[in-house]
């Protein structure tokens, strides 16, 4: 029977944690698993809680959204841990391109039988920031500077906060020049953002990249370029579907390594809690990860 080390980090969103944990603790204990909790002060701390769980040989539980998920992920990525999620946050992007259940019965059967799959994991290296591993995607552009305002909302949660967010960031958007290379190829063009997706969902179950896989070994490159102010905002709404890859000012672009510059220091995000300013690079590593799903 599996033994799991669940981490949660108690400073954000931490009676949503507790409380996702619960149920899913209850029926792993129920049905014979070891299950001890270990509570973080801080995405690093908790990074440094699932390698040394890793180290005894324990299934690691990341409890939170994608934030916490990408930090644990990103920290076991190349360990050969295996990895188990409980959503509890705000967006749970990854968890959603993963297929997994939100019931807690369903989820706990997940990781108590499922078999570990490889999946990709993404490193992100700046002259800004040291060198991270994620697991969602990496975007330079509004919605980077969209997320940072979703995540300082005191009074907004959820859908709302991120909304409000992308409203705030694309009333003030001035079109950047980018200049991107995939796999030695650049692009050049003016626009909104460039995101590089190994998940397909990012920002509130936005589907960003349709097209992307967690275990090809690509990465979705989506540019989108300049377009009137209300034309972007259809454009967001067509997030929801994905419509808006048919879109002109929308390009598909796939590739194993992405660099990303451009004309002034726009920022950018990663998982939703890295935040730097370009030039950004985002780097597949295939099948770092094994997880449950």
């Amino acid at each position: 029977m599996r033994q799991f080390t669940a981490v949660v980090n108690p400073t954000a969103g931490g009676a949503t944690s507790a409380a996702a944990l619960l149920g899913v603790a209850r029926l792993l204990r129920e049905a014979g698993a070891g299950l001890e909790t270990e509570y973080s002060h801080s995405l690093a701390h908790a990074r440094e809680l699932a390698r040394q769980a890793g180290e005894r040989g324990r299934v690691v539980l990341a409890v939170g959204g994608d934030g916490m998920a990408g930090s644990i992920g990103g920290a076991l990525s190349g360990t050969g841990t295996v990895l188990g999620l409980v959503p509890a946050g705000r967006g749970n992007d990854f968890a959603r391109a993963l297929k997994l259940p939100a019931q807690a019965a369903e989820l706990a059967e997940v990781l108590l039988r499922a078999e570990p799959r490889p999946v990709d994991t993404v490193e992100v290296t700046s002259a800004v920031h040291e060198r991270t591993v994620v697991l969602g995607s990496v975007y330079a552009g509004v919605d980077a500077l969209a997320n940072r305002h979703a995540n300082h909302a005191r009074l907004l949660r959820g859908a709302a906060s991120y909304y409000v967010g992308a409203v705030r960031a694309v009333a003030g958007w001035r079109a950047a020049g980018y200049r991107v290379t995939v796999d030695g190829e650049e692009h050049a063009f003016s626009g909104y953002t460039v995101v590089a997706a190994n998940s397909g969902y990012y920002g509130f179950n936005r589907l960003i990249a349709p097209s992307a896989r967690v275990d090809d070994g690509l990465l979705d490159v989506v540019m989108i370029h300049q377009a009137p102010r209300r034309l972007f905002f259809a454009l967001m709404n067509e997030l929801s579907t994905g419509a808006h890859v048919h879109r002109p000012q929308v390009r598909v672009l796939r590739g194993r390594e992405v660099r990303i510059e451009a004309d002034r220091a726009i920022p950018y995000g990663a998982d939703g809690e890295v935040e730097a300013v370009v030039p950004v690079t985002a780097r597949v590593l295939p099948g770092a990860l094994r997880v449950l799903c």
